[in-house]
């Protein structure tokens, strides 16, 4: 669905929603896409911790030290992590059904 605000155009789509249940609305207006090939993840009690940035180092033998450019952290409460988990947890279960396993040692 699109809808017209203050002279802008605004993309808004609406999720499918079971029987009786509120349909979400995803507007993606303000989005903004990053490209990140590291994360690290930090944690307390109340929350989760994302960081998320790009490795700038091409030959760690010659600069002695890797350069990581922070550029997002999310945070997350403990249960939303938990949903995160669990829903990327499936979205890379199918991927390696359609595209085999994936290795995450670096080679």
């Amino acid at each position: 669905m699109t809808t017209a605000q203050s002279g802008q155009e605004q993309k808004t789509e609406a999720a499918e929603a079971p029987d009786g249940a509120v349909p979400v609305v995803w507007d993606d207006s303000k989005m903004t896409t990053q490209f990140a090939n590291v994360v690290n993840i930090q944690s307390t009690l109340e929350q989760i911790d994302l960081f998320f940035g790009t490795n700038k180092t091409w030959n760690v033998s010659n600069e002695r030290q890797v350069k990581v450019d922070l550029t997002n952290r999310v945070i997350l409460s403990p249960h939303a992590a938990k949903r995160l988990w669990a829903a990327l947890g499936g979205v890379l279960k199918e991927y390696e059904s359609r595209h085999g396993a994936l290795k995450i040692d670096g080679r």
